[in-house]
C-alpha cells in the first residue's frame, strides 16, 4: 500500500485489575497500523479486546481501575502516550473521531442535536455558537436528515435510532477528522438501516479522504466495506490481512469458524449454520497455550502448552496458529 501510515498501534497492552488482585489482558500485545483513505476492519466476538482497543487509542480507558502498561500509539508519527491530557483532548474529536455504538446514550437527552453536532467545531475551531450552529445544519443535512434547519432544534429522543446514529456521525465529521473510529454503529439498527448508515460512513470518510476504523462483529459488514481486516481473540490479534485474502482463505480456525457461522445467500447449497462451541475464555485466567485451543477442531499437542504469534502466511497475510491449515 502507496498510501502513509496514519495511525500505527505497536505492542499495545491495556490491563484491568480486579479487586481480588486478578489481572485482566483485554488488550496484550496488538499491534496494526490504518493507512490514509482505507478501511481497516478489527472483528471479533464479544469480549475478545475490540472496543478496549479503540478506547485505548483514544487514551479513554478508566484508570483506575484500566491501565495501558505498554505500547506505543503513533498518531501521524506523535506517540499518543507521550503527550499531555490535554494535548490529547485537542487530538479527540479534532484529528481523531470515534462514534459509539449506543447513540441514546451518548447523545445529551437535554441538549437540542444541532447544538451537540455543533459543539465540537466551537471547542476546536473557537468558531461562534451562531456560525456553529449553521455548520451542524450543514452536517445533518450531509449525513441525509431531511430538513436539517428545523431538525436541528429537536432532541435525541425525537429522532429513530437510525436518524440518531446520523447525529453521532455528523458530530464525529464536525471537524474533518482524519481517523474515523466506528465502534458498532449499527447495533439494534434493522438491516436497511445498517446499510444506509455504513454507506454513508463509508463515503464521507472517502469524501472527506480520512481513514475508518470498523470495529465489529458482523462479518457481512467486513466482507462489503473494509479494506484490511484484522481479526481478534482474546485479547490478541490472530489472524490479519486484506480482505480478500481472509475471505477467500482464511488459515486461523477462529476465522474459519466465524466464516462458517455466517449465512452465505448466493449459495447453492442449503447449509446448517455452525456454532463455535464453548465459551471466549476469563482474560484474567488465560491458559498457557493458545487461547483458542479449548474451542479448536484443530488443536494439537503443541497447542496446549505453546501460545503462537503472528507469523507471515504471504504478503500482508499474517495468523498465529501453529497449525497448516487450508480451506479455500
Amino acid at each position: 500500500m502507496n498510501s502513509r501510515v496514519l495511525l500505527e498501534v505497536n505492542n499495545l497492552k491495556t490491563y484491568f485489575g480486579m479487586e481480588d488482585g486478578v489481572i485482566v489482558k483485554a488488550v496484550d500485545d496488538v499491534s496494526f497500523d490504518v493507512h490514509e483513505g482505507e478501511t481497516v476492519a478489527i472483528v471479533g466476538e464479544s469480549g475478545s479486546g475490540k472496543s478496549v482497543t479503540a478506547l485505548s487509542t483514544l487514551r479513554l480507558i478508566p484508570n483506575p481501575p484500566g491501565e495501558i502498561v505498554a505500547g506505543e500509539i503513533k498518531f501521524e508519527g506523535t506517540n499518543l502516550l507521550n503527550i499531555s491530557e490535554e494535548e490529547a483532548r485537542a487530538v479527540r474529536g479534532n484529528k481523531i473521531a470515534m462514534i459509539f455504538q449506543e447513540p441514546m446514550t451518548s447523545l445529551n437527552p437535554s441538549i437540542s442535536v444541532g447544538r451537540q453536532v455543533g459543539e465540537p467545531i466551537e471547542v476546536h475551531e473557537k468558531m461562534s455558537i451562531e456560525d456553529a450552529q449553521l455548520r451542524s445544519q450543514e452536517l445533518l443535512a450531509k449525513v441525509r436528515i431531511p430538513d436539517p434547519i428545523k431538525r436541528a432544534k429537536s432532541y435525541p429522543h425525537e429522532f429513530s435510532g437510525g436518524m440518531r446514529q446520523r447525529v453521532m456521525i455528523a458530530m464525529g465529521l464536525a471537524c474533518n477528522p482524519k481517523l474515523i473510529i466506528a465502534d458498532e454503529p449499527t447495533t439494534a439498527l434493522d438491516v436497511t438501516v445498517q446499510a444506509q448508515v455504513l454507506y454513508l460512513l463509508k463515503t464521507l470518510t472517502q469524501e472527506n479522504n480520512a481513514a475508518f476504523v470498523l470495529i465489529t462483529h458482523d462479518l457481512g459488514v467486513v466482507a462489503r466495506y473494509a479494506d484490511r481486516v484484522n481479526v481478534m481473540y482474546a485479547g490478541k490479534i490472530v489472524e490479519s490481512g486484506t480482505a480478500r485474502d481472509i475471505f477467500n482463505s482464511p488459515k486461523h480456525p477462529y476465522t474459519i469458524a466465524l466464516m462458517k457461522s455466517v449465512p452465505h445467500l448466493n449459495s447453492k447449497e442449503k447449509k446448517r449454520l455452525e456454532s463455535i462451541e464453548g465459551q471466549p475464555p476469563d482474560l484474567g485466567r488465560l491458559p498457557s497455550g493458545c487461547a483458542f485451543e479449548p474451542r479448536c477442531e484443530y488443536a494439537s499437542e503443541k497447542c496446549k502448552t505453546q501460545r503462537p504469534t503472528l507469523t507471515l502466511v504471504k504478503e500482508a497475510h499474517k495468523k498465529a496458529c501453529w497449525e497448516d491449515i487450508n480451506e479455500e
